[in-house]
């Protein structure tokens, strides 16, 4: 039996990071009226308010555990301000970074999707019943003072937003003022989810790069269905078919790994991962004969891991010579 080590990933590069960090960069150069312009030509609701949202008071510099404890609950995991002090907060700064509110979100089983930085966006994940952490600066540029809130409503007629903030459970202001605010932080914002869930303006490329953390602390179980919910929302997904069948595997449950492999090669029959996955899958199932089939398609199709596929085959046409 061969090892994990021969199931292979879809084959997402690590240019997905710079790709997600110009995106984040461009989002910068968009003011406040020219995205109020798009506003009103979308199918927002004018108004919106998540009203049940939890609300955790913050003490003296941790407005990062007090806000990712507000989108946490909201998602339905137990979590609280003072447990994720230790998690998140960073005495020498006085406060927590981006990097701490994300592991600490991972912890709990949940996805931190961090979303592109529009105005757009941020209203359509509201509308959509899901609060938004955000990053806001509310010093001055060049005497920055760091702050985590959580947008929890808006109203695009008094052009307000609804935050909880600080030690008020229901603070509101200007749109133009949030945003200048927020602005401050490259529109640096998050939402947490269930794994069952994709949030309402996620892409598939940024989603799928925000599971395989998951998959590196081999939280199989929690990858899987955050996976699956991928493919459900992006059927044609290559990435999504080969995440589930990739975690399956893990898990041993090598039937369910089989058929979403082939559900890959459904969306690309030239993919040598899913030939080579899949043949690996029946060798381990005692498929010999229909393990060689795909394992020869693997190398034929070849690419950059076609010595790890000949090893596939290598070792099936062993077993088939013992037979």
């Amino acid at each position: 039996m061969l090892s994990g080590r021969k199931i292979r990933a879809a084959g997402f590069a690590p240019g997905g990071f710079f790709f997600a960090a110009v995106l984040l960069l461009a989002g910068c150069s968009h003011s406040l009226g020219q995205q109020m312009s798009q506003l009103r030509a979308t199918d927002l609701p004018p108004t919106a308010e998540i009203q049940q949202t939890p609300f955790f008071p913050q003490e003296r510099y941790q407005c990062g555990p007090a806000a990712l404890a507000t989108v946490l609950t909201n998602s339905g995991a137990d979590a609280d301000s003072e447990q994720l002090v230790p998690q998140v907060y960073l005495p020498a700064r006085e406060g927590s970074l981006q990097a701490e509110l994300l592991a600490a979100t991972r912890r709990h089983d949940r996805l931190p999707y961090v979303i592109n930085p529009v105005m757009k966006d941020l209203l359509r994940e509201i509308s959509d019943d899901r609060p938004v952490l955000v990053l806001q600066n509310l010093g001055l540029s060049w005497y920055p003072k760091w702050h985590y809130a959580v947008v929890v409503g808006y109203d695009l007629n008094s052009q307000r937003m609804v935050l909880r903030s600080g030690t008020m459970r229901r603070k509101t202001m200007p749109m133009s003022l949030f945003d200048h605010t927020w602005r401050r932080s490259n529109r640096w914002a998050m939402v947490v989810t269930n794994p069952t869930e994709v949030p309402i303006t996620a892409t598939e490329a940024n989603f799928l790069m925000t599971i395989l953390p998951f998959e590196q602390a081999r939280k199989w179980s929690t990858a899987n269905t955050a996976y699956r919910a991928a493919a459900k929302r992006w059927p044609e997904s290559l990435g999504a078919a080969m995440g589930t069948g990739n975690t399956y595997y893990q898990m041993g449950k090598k039937a369910d790994a089989e058929q979403a492999y082939r559900v890959a090669l459904t969306i690309d029959s030239n993919h040598a991962p899913a030939h080579n996955n899949l043949a690996q899958v029946l060798l381990e199932r005692h498929r010999l004969i229909e393990a060689q089939e795909h394992a020869r398609q693997a190398v034929a199709i070849g690419g950059p891991l076609r010595e790890s596929y000949q090893q596939t085959l290598n070792e099936i046409e062993q077993q088939l010579k013992r037979r």
